[in-house]
C-alpha cells in the first residue's frame, strides 16, 4: 500500500480514536462544583472531613501560619462556625495542621474529630500530634466556638517525616498517616484509644509507589469512607482508590493495585473527604475562595 493511502486510512482513524476518547471522558466525568469557600479565613485549606452527626456538614482547616481553629461548612462552602482549640506548640498553638479526620474514639457511640498536626517539611519535629475533639451538634449553626482538645503524641520508629494525610479506621479502630515525600511513601498505625498527652510510635506498615514526576505524585491527602469499605489517597493530579476486601487490613488493602478515578486539577489540592454515605468525595485547595468540587465514587 502507497504511503498516501496508508496516511488517508491512519489519519481518520487517529481522529475516530481522540474523538471516542474525549466523549469517553465527557461522558464518565461527573465532575461538580458544588460551591466555593466563602470567608477569606480559609485561605489555606489542607483538609476536608465529613461530621458523623450534622447532616451536610464538613469540617476543614488551614495548614502552616494558621492558628490551632477549624471551620464547619456545608457542600456550598457557606461557613457555619468557626472551631477554636487549644494547641501544644509554638506561639499559634500548632506547627503545621496538613489534614483532619472523624470518626470513633474512646467514649462508645460518640464521634470525634481529630486535627493532624503533622506536616514536618524540614524533618524538625521529635513527635508529631493529633487533637482529638468530641463532635458537637451545635457547629451545624452560625457561631463561634472554643473546646476542649486532647493532644495524642505520636513518633516515627524510623525518623522524622513529612506527612499530609491523616485517617481513622473505623473498624480497626486505628490511625493511619500516609508520608508524602519520597519516590515511595510510607504507611503508619497507631491505636485511637490512646489516653490524651499519651506518646506513641508509630507502627510501619507498608510502603506504596505512585508513578509520575516529583512533587506532583507526593501525596497530599486521604480518607476512609465511614463504613471502613473505601479508601483514597490524592497527590497534586491524581485521586488514588481502594475498595477493602473482607477481613483485610487498611494497609494491606493499598498495596493491592488502585483505581484512578476522575479528577479536576486545582491550585495546590491538598483535600479529599468522602461523604457520609460514602456514594461520593469532594475536594478542595488552597486559595482563597477555592472551588469546591463533587465526584461520585465507583459502584
Amino acid at each position: 500500500m502507497s504511503r498516501s493511502k496508508k496516511l488517508k486510512l491512519i489519519v481518520p482513524l487517529i481522529t475516530l480514536i481522540f474523538m471516542g476518547a474525549f466523549a469517553k471522558h465527557r461522558l464518565f466525568d461527573k465532575t461538580v462544583q458544588s460551591g466555593t469557600l466563602s470567608s477569606k479565613q480559609m485561605s489555606e485549606t489542607s483538609g476536608i472531613a465529613a461530621s458523623s452527626i450534622n447532616p451536610d456538614i464538613y469540617y476543614v482547616h488551614n495548614d502552616s501560619g494558621d492558628t490551632s481553629r477549624f471551620f464547619a461548612i456545608n457542600p456550598n462552602g457557606k461557613l457555619k462556625t468557626t472551631i477554636y482549640f487549644k494547641g501544644e506548640h509554638r506561639i499559634l498553638g500548632v506547627h503545621d495542621c496538613e489534614d483532619i479526620a472523624v470518626g470513633p474514639g474512646p467514649v462508645k457511640g460518640k464521634s470525634y474529630v481529630y486535627i493532624g498536626d503533622i506536616g514536618d517539611n524540614n524533618g524538625w519535629w521529635s513527635y508529631i500530634t493529633i487533637y482529638r475533639i468530641p463532635e458537637q451538634k451545635s457547629w451545624a449553626t452560625d457561631s463561634l466556638s472554643n473546646v476542649t482538645a486532647e493532644p495524642i503524641n505520636l513518633k516515627y520508629p524510623d525518623g522524622a517525616k513529612d506527612a499530609e494525610t491523616l485517617m481513622v479506621d473505623p473498624i480497626e479502630k486505628l490511625f493511619y498517616i500516609v508520608t508524602k515525600r519520597g519516590d515511595t511513601v510510607n504507611v503508619y498505625t497507631a491505636p485511637l484509644k490512646a489516653a490524651a498527652k499519651d506518646t506513641l510510635i508509630l507502627t510501619k506498615r507498608a510502603s506504596l509507589f505512585f508513578p509520575g514526576f516529583r512533587p506532583f505524585k507526593w501525596i497530599t491527602a486521604g480518607d476512609i469512607s465511614k463504613d471502613g469499605q473505601q479508601v483514597l489517597l490524592k497527590s497534586y493530579e491524581k485521586v488514588y482508590y481502594w475498595r477493602r476486601q473482607p477481613h483485610e487490613h487498611i494497609w494491606a488493602t493499598m498495596i493491592r493495585k488502585p483505581e484512578e478515578l476522575s479528577y479536576k486539577a486545582e491550585k495546590q489540592g491538598e483535600a479529599i473527604g468522602f461523604t457520609p454515605d460514602g456514594k461520593g468525595y469532594y475536594t478542595t485547595s488552597e486559595g482563597v475562595f477555592a472551588p469546591i468540587y463533587y465526584y461520585e465514587t465507583p459502584e
